[in-house]
């Protein structure tokens, strides 16, 4: 079974949601994981608010930091707009998704971003199934 790590700064917003969308998508298909880079003390309100838009409830999710065990089991590492913050550990997978941040935004911007999340969400998602079954 593939292995997903989101990671973004603060995990409160982006890598919140990706992990999210893939989870409930992805139906016990894939292990999914979230992490930032400099994590925030709770999640943005507006993300919980346009995740439960969905049906998807983040509410009880906390922001937590990145490890060197979360990275290494990964299969795949989406970064998310954390630059040189995040480290590179060799021989992973990485995408970079450039989405812009939640923080501080409108529920209407959130929703947007949201949505582009779920897009490349999906896309990832029949990336692995792909893979999977050439294997």
């Amino acid at each position: 079974m593939p292995e997903v790590l989101f990671v973004c700064v603060h995990n409160a917003g982006r890598s919140q949601m990706a992990a999210a969308l893939l989870d409930h998508h992805g139906a016990g298909r894939v292990l999914v994981r979230s992490a930032g880079s400099a994590p925030a003390s709770e999640m943005n309100p507006t993300v919980v608010e346009a995740m439960a838009e969905l049906g998807i409830d983040v509410s009880k999710e906390l922001p937590k930091p990145l490890t060197h065990e979360s990275a290494r089991a990964a299969d795949v590492i989406v970064t998310m707009g954390c630059g040189d913050t995040c480290p590179v550990y060799p021989g992973k997978r990485y995408l970079d998704w450039v989405l812009a941040d939640p923080a501080g935004r409108s529920l209407a911007e959130v929703r947007v971003i949201r949505d582009e999340i779920d897009r490349k969400v999906r896309n990832l998602l029949d990336e692995l199934s792909d893979e999977v079954a050439v294997r």
